[in-house]
């Protein structure tokens, strides 16, 4: 891999177009090069969330969930590749489960904020739910693989609840929703 990587610029993508890694070239406004761009997005969120100091298991989580993440982008980037399993969104859900276990049940809507790991949590969440609009709606003009629609979904709820859990480990509740207190 070091040898593929060793000259970052190769003047192929000049004239508007971009290698995907079956080889096959496509303009870098194809809905396929636009859901690979929000997936890589969403990775760099969560590398700026893993900036914060995080209790070492959600860190190690999203660094896992990073990992996943790469190999997402590599299935976006090379059709009919399947590289998301259904065993990666099942741990995902595993994951849920096990962190909203100790949360409070909500009564209200809770606002993005608090501390600023829950923050960039909730700004991640924002970024996911992006991405995973594109893959339905590469979905809708290619042949998708389902695993990394549902991969996308279950994180995406998962950085909701991390949100909740970052801000209860901060000393800080959840910024909770005042039904029209501007009005």
């Amino acid at each position: 891999m070091g040898n593929r990587l060793s000259k970052i610029y190769t003047r192929t993508g000049d004239a508007g177009t971009t290698g995907l890694g079956n080889g096959n070239r496509v303009s870098k406004n194809s809905l396929r090069i636009h859901t690979l761009g929000e997936v890589d997005e969403l990775n760099a969120s969560i590398g700026v969330l893993l900036c914060e100091e995080l209790p070492e298991d959600v860190a190690t989580l999203m660094t896992h969930v990073q990992n996943d993440l790469f190999d997402l982008g590599g299935e976006v980037c090379i059709p009919g590749m399947e590289m998301i399993t259904p065993r990666q969104v099942q741990f995902l859900e595993d994951e849920l489960d096990r962190y909203n276990e100790d949360l409070e049940p909500l009564k209200d809507f809770i606002l993005p904020g608090g501390t600023r790991a829950a923050a960039l949590a909730h700004q991640a969440r924002t970024v996911c739910r992006r991405a995973e609009r594109m893959i339905v709606a590469l979905g809708q003009e290619e042949a998708v693989n389902e695993a990394p629609r549902q991969y996308l979904n279950r994180l995406s709820d998962l950085l909701f609840v991390l949100g909740r859990v970052l801000n209860r480990a901060g000393g800080r509740g959840d910024v909770l929703w005042q039904k029209r207190k501007n009005a």
